[in-house]
């Protein structure tokens, strides 16, 4: 039988296991994992001694070509997903925006549009949902029918997204009832409107300030009261870009109580801190995004909490916009700065580096965080996030001694400054394929827009 793809002598990597092996690769899929496989008829090998195989990452937060703030995120969904493949990870859930007055089926049309013909790599998506009357609920179940089996809400951004109690609770309920997952973005979005009111009215109109008017509390509190709901509800849910302790001990308490209770943090809330927005001038605005940085000791009780597993995975919440003409229209106030930055190239080699690296977990934890519970609490799993026979065969050979310093001179996102320029990091993917199809290799792109496949998701079973 002739073999697509064989890789050999590496070191494969999943979340329980170590262990030498080779994998074959036949129509995409893994094929079959064992010892000294033959390779007269492969039509391609791949040398992985000295490294290890892992399951190709896994992002489930990213806004590619996403309306924001009277502008459009700058990666679309060619370079965003070529962006993520340099980085080690072939998988992406984007969010599909359902703005006021719209159908959930009219948003995840839209989005489709922008993803079929240019991503390079697989996604799926989120429904956002700002508008929930009755009839809506009925939309839920056929979205889940067609695989988008998991809605983002809000408790931020009054007017625009954010969602009433009584909105988000029906929600809930209708997600118990269908075995959807609920994405909440948990911040006290009334409250920090006031704050915000009045630091401007104070002339505080500066970067900082951005950070400044959205306090620990704020997160906390709508972290309880959406954990709370949940509860009410039966159903689960899953905290968003989770940036404090403070929220970090809601979820912890509630999971040590049995909730199916899940959370998420981002690279930028592990290696950044409030001290970054004192850069000179408006430097400052390239670390506006929300939940904002936090004061720096904060830092280290989420890497606890990522090797303690009261949080289960490392995604991006990439959003990126132009320091140049985009991020400048909020050069006189602050809440004119467009929301978010840009992380989907390098958060496997951030999260490799201060996890493994700086001896905080194992590297199956790692392949855990990146990779198999995104997969699945978001019903991709096992056709992703592990290798094994029958699964896509997403693999990433990954150097563990691979240096490198990250740049915007050098990386391949489509914005013109890096949230990380300077931070050294060791461990980065050598080979990346998606469904057997080289992506990337010795740093050069291999891939084809259009290529990547709209992946229908299973509902919540449980992690």
């Amino acid at each position: 039988m002739s073999v697509d793809a064989l890789i050999k002598n590496g070191t494969v990597v999943t979340a329980t296991d170590t262990y030498a092996a080779d994998v074959a690769i036949v129509d995409g899929k893994i094929h079959s994992i064992g010892t000294n496989l033959p390779q007269e008829n492969a039509t391609r090998v791949f040398n992985a001694a000295g490294k290890y195989v892992m399951p190709g990452g896994i992002d489930v937060h990213t806004h590619l070509d996403m309306p924001f703030g009277g502008t459009t995120s700058a990666d679309d969904f060619e370079t965003g997903t070529r962006a993520a493949a340099f980085g080690g990870t072939t998988t992406l859930i984007d969010f599909a925006i359902q703005y006021k007055g719209q159908t959930l089926r009219t948003a995840f049309d839209a989005w489709m549009q922008k993803a079929a013909p240019k991503a390079v790599a697989d996604y799926a998506f989120h429904c956002i949902i700002t508008d929930l009357p009755d009839a809506r609920l009925d939309e839920m179940s056929q979205l889940i029918r067609d695989g988008v089996t998991s809605f983002k809400l809000f408790m931020a951004y009054p007017g625009v997204f954010m969602l009433d109690d009584a909105s988000i609770f029906r929600a809930m309920r209708a997600a118990s009832k269908s075995g959807a997952m609920i994405c909440m973005h948990a911040e006290n979005g009334g409250a920090i409107d006031v704050i915000v009111k009045q630091a401007l009215a104070e002339g505080k109109t500066a970067p900082k300030y951005h950070a400044l008017t959205r306090p620990t509390t704020a997160e906390a509190e709508a972290t309880a009261r959406a954990i709370a709901l949940a509860e009410m509800a039966g159903a689960p849910v899953y905290i968003v870009h989770l940036s404090c302790n403070d929220a970090l001990e809601k979820v912890r308490e509630a999971r040590d109580r049995g909730l199916p209770v899940y959370a998420e943090t981002c690279p930028q809330y592990l290696y950044l801190s409030l001290d970054d927005m004192d850069a000179p001038g408006f430097e400052g605005a390239k670390y506006v995004f929300t939940p904002p940085l936090r004061e720096k000791w904060h830092q280290e009780k989420l890497w606890n909490g990522l090797r303690n597993d009261h949080l289960q995975v490392v995604s991006t919440d990439h959003c990126p916009f132009c320091f140049k003409e985009q991020k400048e229209l909020g050069k006189d106030d602050f809440t004119k700065i467009p929301n978010g930055g840009p992380g989907i190239e390098h958060r496997m080699s951030l999260v490799y580096s201060g996890g493994v690296g700086k001896k905080r977990f194992s590297v199956n934890r790692f392949v855990e965080l990146v990779s198999t519970t995104p997969a699945k609490i978001f019903g991709l799993y096992p056709r992703k996030g592990t290798i094994a026979v029958g699964s896509d065969a997403d693999l990433v050979i990954f150097d563990p001694s691979r240096e490198h310093t990250i740049s915007a001179k050098t990386h391949h996102m489509r914005v013109d400054y890096s949230m990380f320029e300077g931070i050294k990091v060791k461990g980065m993917p050598d080979v990346v394929m998606s469904r057997g199809r080289v992506l990337v290799e010795n740093d050069k792109f291999h891939g084809k827009p259009g290529s990547g496949n709209f992946l229908k998701r299973a509902t919540y079973a449980g992690v």
